[in-house]
């Protein structure tokens, strides 16, 4: 299975990204993830193909556990950010 992740207009190669851009894209490709298991998963079930659910239940879990850590990082970038202003204010 093949799963083409959607960029926006900046990747993670680019020098002006910042941590919450980055978890916002793994979000994003955490969605994108998910939504293609989900699409095989009720392919399978509604055209009667075999569908092999342990894989597209493990891409499910990847896609949760990436979607975890990507908020878990935005979590951290906005307490960072915080900091920073209550640092300087």
């Amino acid at each position: 299975m093949m799963i083409e992740l959607k960029c926006g207009g900046d990747s993670a190669d680019t020098n002006s990204m910042d941590i919450s851009s980055i978890a916002l894209q793994g979000l994003e490709q955490a969605n994108v993830q998910a939504d293609a298991a989900a699409a095989q998963i009720a392919s399978g079930a509604g055209s009667g193909d075999v569908v092999n659910l342990n894989a597209e239940i493990i891409a499910l879990m990847q896609a949760k556990t990436l979607a975890s850590a990507s908020a878990a990082a935005l979590t951290t970038a906005d307490q960072m950010q915080q900091s920073l202003l209550d640092v300087t204010a």
